[in-house]
């Protein structure tokens, strides 16, 4: 739901051509037909299809990127039927490859017009598919809705998606993986496409009958769940954060005073994933009550402030080195927003821009899009208008081939410059070493 956005539409011209597979030469012919399931495989396979979506063509001119737009539009159209093909490894790999490209790529003028299509195949791979397809197929529902932006396209497809979504999300017996995948999916389609600010409330219910079964009893134990429930329930306070993010004043007064009490409880939790999404959330909790009022105070504000710490300096030997390194980051951070109202500047660099993450309001956001765009979240930051629309970056930036050209520094440049960062890196940590004071893993 992006009420505040207006409604956009894609009318940006991607001038990047496909990397085509030398076999194809262009021509719509050469495609494999999908006939049996190794031929399926290899048509639909996206590492190929799509591993280079941003080349830029140097030579040929016009009539190169036409004919690699109209390879490109042809191979979209034959993912598009395969999403039907009674192999589900065919629809598997139909629904990856549009994955793939609209993750790369900027499609809106090609899907706009085929965006029910889409949309009934993906209902179709939620109702009747299983596991990996379900995944795959609700991956696809948000990156058509980033696709298609905040309007009345997308509210479409979110009308037709969100009670299958709902069903899987609540539904004990459903494939543990597909929950926890539609946990996500939900969650960012509803800030994109969902139209009613009570709707987004009901959504965020929905989660919150979800985590809460995570919660410390009333008698002081804590559940026994097994990893993947607890994955699922991870997933589920992620969405319901991102959706806490575009709600009324009213309602993060309601929230915080309901949750607030009980979420540090969850940082006890022997999922470290688990206890990384508590903290952040806390963090975000807390940016937007003081926001709302700088006198804020939170009652146990101290033992939270202990328990941040604890985290930030954890040193058991009984949890894995990576998990405490991911960790001890995360609750710097986290610590410093609840004790000194600071927030740890992050900058992102695309093209000729830069954008600079200033907020916990604004990182969760941004991890949501680049969840499911991955790479090619740079890409979008630079071309999708929707996506610019919700960072505040105004209107895509026209840039030419020369002016790139001219900004690029050659590989041996590269080659110094991380010669000498990676000589100074060393110097520092072997400085650091030997006046080590904390040994507490060792």
């Amino acid at each position: 739901m992006m009420g505040c956005f207006e409604d956009t539409k894609m009318s940006w011209k991607d001038a990047t051509t496909f990397q085509l597979d030398n076999r194809s030469g262009g021509q719509h012919g050469s495609v494999q037909p999908f006939s049996d399931e190794d031929a399926s495989i290899e048509t639909l396979s996206h590492s190929s299809s799509f591993s280079d979506a941003m080349s830029v063509a140097d030579e040929g001119g016009e009539a190169v990127e036409e004919t690699a737009q109209e390879d490109l539009q042809y191979k979209l159209k034959v993912f598009i039927d395969s999403t039907v093909d009674k192999s589900a490894k065919t629809r598997q790999g139909a629904l990856d490859g549009l994955k793939a490209a609209m993750a790369t790529r900027i499609l809106y003028e090609f899907i706009s017009d085929r965006r029910m299509t889409i949309t009934d195949s993906i209902e179709r791979c939620l109702k009747k598919g299983k596991g990996q397809e379900q995944c795959a197929a609700a991956s696809l529902a948000c990156l058509l809705c980033i696709q298609l932006g905040s309007g009345i396209e997308s509210e479409d497809v979110f009308k037709t998606l969100k009670p299958i979504f709902k069903n899987i999300l609540l539904d004990g017996a459903a494939n543990i993986q597909a929950r926890q995948a539609c946990a996500t999916s939900l969650g960012l389609c509803t800030l994109v496409a969902e139209d009613d600010i009570l709707d987004v409330y009901a959504t965020m219910e929905s989660f919150e009958s979800l985590f809460m079964r995570s919660y410390v009893k009333e008698d002081g134990s804590r559940p026994s769940l097994n990893p993947q429930t607890t994955l699922l329930h991870t997933n589920a306070l992620l969405s319901w954060a991102l959706l806490l993010t575009i709600c009324t004043g009213s309602q993060v007064k309601a929230v915080t005073h309901k949750h607030l009490p009980k979420l540090p409880r969850l940082l006890e939790n022997d999922d470290v994933n688990m206890r990384i999404a508590a903290g952040e959330t806390i963090a975000l909790l807390f940016e937007l009550a003081r926001d709302m009022d700088p006198e804020f105070e939170y009652d146990d504000w101290e033992p939270l402030c202990d328990k941040l710490n604890s985290l930030a300096t954890d040193c058991n030997k009984h949890r894995a080195k990576t998990d405490k390194r991911k960790q001890r980051s995360v609750f710097r951070d986290v610590l410093k927003a609840v004790e000194e109202r600071d927030f740890q500047t992050e900058t992102i660099r695309f093209s000729t821009e830069r954008m600079t993450i200033d907020s916990w309001v604004r990182k969760r956001t941004y991890d949501a899009f680049r969840e499911f765009v991955g790479s090619g979240m740079n890409y979008h930051l630079q071309a999708n208008e929707f996506i610019r629309d919700v960072f505040e970056l105004g209107p895509p930036m026209l840039v030419d081939a020369a002016t790139l050209k001219s900004m690029k520094i050659s590989r041996f440049e590269r080659h110094l410059c991380n010669a000498a960062a990676f000589k100074a890196r060393t110097k520092a940590r072997n400085k650091f070493r030997d006046k080590r004071i904390d040994v507490g893993e060792f």
